[in-house]
């Protein structure tokens, strides 16, 4: 028996309200465009030797795998809800402050889920090997945490909304 957890995307309603807008953009504006662009390609005539055909047929074809991998993306969402960023631990829709206890450096981080993540403005996947070390972890911890380039140690100074 499958385990529907596994198939479930972790989203803050920001996260998946950007979801929800990609994919209305796409179907209600860029489909159209789309369109337009294949028929003015196809009215050239001989469609074997037709360039403007080829690169219409293809970006048909990426903005239809885009809009479903949205609809899938909504399919599996679980939205974080208020109950599930308690603040005492670290979860999916907190921020984070960190100290690197090695390079003595103070860091703040967003955990968010992994199709918000953007780490170069703090934004960090609950699937990130740092997102997912800090999870379920409180105030005052140390966690140790594998990377690819060795070990990392923070202690967690403060979880807040």
């Amino acid at each position: 028996m499958a385990d529907n957890r596994i198939d479930e995307m972790l989203l803050t309603q920001e996260g998946y309200d950007k979801i929800v807008a990609e994919h209305e953009e796409l179907i209600s504006v860029r489909r159209a465009e789309v369109a337009a662009r294949l028929k003015e390609a196809i009215s050239y005539g001989d469609l074997s030797e037709n360039a403007e055909y080829d690169a219409a047929k293809n970006e048909q074809a990426e903005l239809e795998e885009r809009i479903d991998k949205l609809e899938q993306m909504m399919k599996k969402a679980r939205i974080v809800s208020e109950e599930d960023m308690k603040g005492d631990v670290v979860s999916v829709g907190l921020t984070v402050t960190i100290k690197d206890i090695d390079e003595d450096e103070i860091e703040v981080y967003s955990i968010v889920g992994a199709t918000e993540s953007d780490p170069f403005n703090g934004k960090i996947s609950n699937e990130s090997a740092v997102g997912k070390g800090l999870l379920e972890h409180k105030v005052g911890d140390v966690v140790t945490i594998e990377v690819p380039d060795g070990f990392l140690r923070y202690e967690i100074i403060n979880i807040e909304r």
